[in-house]
């Protein structure tokens, strides 16, 4: 129960977008205009773009929130289980409740078995959450490196995950529906599929996966089946969203992913407003990333503060300027994107191309902690979409 005459705002998820939101909005607690809680299932900060290197053991992938998270912001490391929206209250794992006068919903993406891959669920190792990642980890210390993984997907996830293997020592396999890096221009795919093979990745495109067995991988084309050994299989073939909205009687896309207008408000209930993977809107869901994140997060913040002043709030505004994709500790492959995300001819490779992914991942944590500190600092980019040519986009790291 909100026990202060001051408005209460809770902010479901702790990553990019839910911690950027949380720090945009601390200003409004320290000018007492109103009380927030950052309620997340873990007590650190998962920088979940660094989350291959912490499976491979050539990097860390979590901060302590105190040095991400604004002060004035209680944090409630708990799970929501359910949003009761008529109450205007979030019922917790624990058995609390907490009563919001608006709610930011930013619960973020998880990797998902494909259900249609039989023993994908039991044998393969999914990619997108801490603990997942972790229990990759803990496996690959106490199984030979010199054993085969395969590793299914192959879009950014998946393509940085088989090179950082590759590159600590394992044997490694790259499956693809499709053909590698897909939402790369022809140059940029040529060029990461390049780096992948110089560090041993062998790379098997236009190939379906069938069934995961536990040492095993049977994959497809043409009709032709063959068995392949497989002693670590890691699922990297897409993301899925957390069931809470649909859980919670408000309208998802087919994805579950919560369906906003133009300035993030449910189309349910405007006191709830979304941001980050797990929001999609006007039904046109933008890219997964931290990229879009990072822009989603303040605005969400930027529309609960116009609400509480009892202004109009602004449409979204979302810029992309690339898509960067280490290929191990030395090389990476920057496809250089236009503001809408599609791709440019403009690559940028090799230890330059290393470089620079660096810098984005620091320079997230650098902002995260900006705004922290100035709330507002975070400048928005680009123009409100134009609804009458954006397509829905698909699911992509």
């Amino acid at each position: 129960m909100n026990t202060t005459q001051r408005p209460q705002i809770v902010v479901l998820g702790g990553g990019y977008a839910g911690t950027m939101a949380a720090n945009r909005l601390s200003g409004a607690v320290r000018d007492g205009l109103a009380d927030v809680l950052l309620v997340n299932p873990r007590p650190r900060f998962v920088h979940r773009i660094r989350l291959h290197q912490w499976v491979s053991g050539t990097g860390t992938a979590q901060e302590e929130f105190a040095t991400v998270l604004a002060e004035g912001i209680e944090l409630v490391v708990d799970t929501a289980t359910r949003i009761d929206v008529a109450a205007g209250q979030v019922e917790l794992g624990s058995g609390a409740t907490l009563a919001y006068d608006h709610l930011v919903y930013a619960v973020g993406s998880t990797g998902t078995p494909p259900t249609a891959i039989p023993g994908a669920a039991e044998h393969g190792f999914v990619l997108g959450e801490w603990e997942q990642a972790q229990r990759l980890r803990d496996h690959l210390a106490s199984t030979d490196r010199r054993g085969s993984v395969t590793v299914i997907g192959g879009g950014l996830t998946g393509m940085e995950m088989a090179a950082e293997l590759a590159e600590t020592g394992s044997t490694v396999r790259l499956v693809c529906r499709g053909t590698v890096a897909p939402s790369f221009g022809a140059r940029a795919r040529r060029v990461a599929r390049r780096r992948l093979q110089r560090l041993g990745v062998e790379i098997i495109e236009d190939h379906r996966v069938t069934e995961v067995g536990s040492d095993t991988v049977t994959v497809v084309a043409d009709g032709r089946a063959r068995v392949l050994p497989s002693a670590t299989t890691v699922v990297a073939a897409g993301f899925g969203v957390p069931a809470l909205a649909a859980a919670s009687g408000l309208s998802t896309d087919p994805l579950g992913r919560l369906l906003t207008d133009e300035t993030l408000s449910s189309v349910d209930d405007p006191r709830i407003i979304g941001a980050g993977d797990a929001v999609a809107p006007s039904g046109a869901p933008f890219r997964m990333s931290c990229q879009a994140a990072n822009q989603l997060g303040p605005h969400a913040a930027d529309t609960v503060l116009a609400k509480l002043a009892g202004d109009e709030p602004s449409p979204v505004r979302v810029s992309f300027v690339g898509q960067c994709t280490s290929l191990g500790r030395h090389g990476a492959t920057v496809q250089l994107t236009r503001r809408d995300d599609t791709p440019t001819r403009a690559v940028i490779s090799g230890r330059t191309g290393a470089a620079i992914k660096e810098l984005v991942c620091r320079s997230v944590i650098w902002g995260l902690r900006m705004e922290a500190r100035k709330p507002g600092a975070t400048p928005s980019f680009g123009q409100p979409r134009d609804m009458g040519t954006t397509q829905p986009v698909g699911v992509l790291r």
